[in-house]
C-alpha cells in the first residue's frame, strides 16, 4: 500500500523528486471526486480538515508552496497554510518578496474561490502584512454547473 499524500503547507522541506505534480493533481482529483460523489461542496472531510483541503487547492492551482531546506531555512518563496484564530477558518500568507504579497495572495484567493466552497478575504494586519482568511462557504449543489 502506498503511503498517504501530505499537503504542502508552505513549512515543509522542499521536495525535489519530480513526483510531486502527479501526487497533487491525483490528491486533486480525489478531492473533486468526492464532492461529486456526496454531492457536497466542500466535501465532510474539507470540513474536518480545511487548512489541508486549502493547501491542496492552492498547489493544485499552480501556485508554489513555500518551502526549507534541511536547515530550517526558507529557500523558496510561496504560499503557508496554518489554521486561522477560528474554527473553520485558515489562514494564507505569502512568503516572499513584500511587493508581490497582495498579488499573490489576490491569485490564492482567485483559486480558491473557482475551486468552489470557500471564501477568501484579504486583510492587511498591522505593519501592512497582508494575508488570507479561508472560511468554508456552502454552495449548493445541483442545477447548470
Amino acid at each position: 500500500m502506498g503511503e498517504v499524500f501530505e499537503a504542502a503547507y508552505g513549512d515543509g522541506v522542499a521536495d525535489g523528486t519530480g513526483d510531486r505534480a502527479a501526487e497533487v493533481r491525483a490528491a486533486y482529483a480525489g478531492l473533486r471526486q468526492i464532492r461529486d460523489v456526496t454531492g457536497a461542496v466542500p466535501a465532510a472531510w474539507e470540513r474536518r480538515q480545511p487548512a489541508r483541503a486549502v493547501a491542496i487547492t492552492l498547489e493544485a492551482s499552480g501556485l508554489p508552496p513555500s518551502a526549507l531546506d534541511a536547515s530550517g531555512a526558507r529557500v523558496a518563496p510561496g504560499y503557508r497554510v496554518t489554521p486561522g484564530e477560528r474554527p473553520h477558518v485558515t489562514r494564507v500568507d505569502w512568503l516572499g518578496a513584500p511587493a508581490e504579497t497582495e498579488q499573490k495572495l489576490r491569485e490564492c484567493a482567485r483559486a480558491l474561490e473557482s475551486a468552489g466552497g470557500w471564501e477568501a478575504l484579504l486583510y492587511r494586519a498591522g505593519r501592512g502584512k497582508w494575508f488570507l482568511e479561508v472560511e468554508i462557504r456552502a454552495t449548493p449543489r445541483g442545477g447548470g454547473r
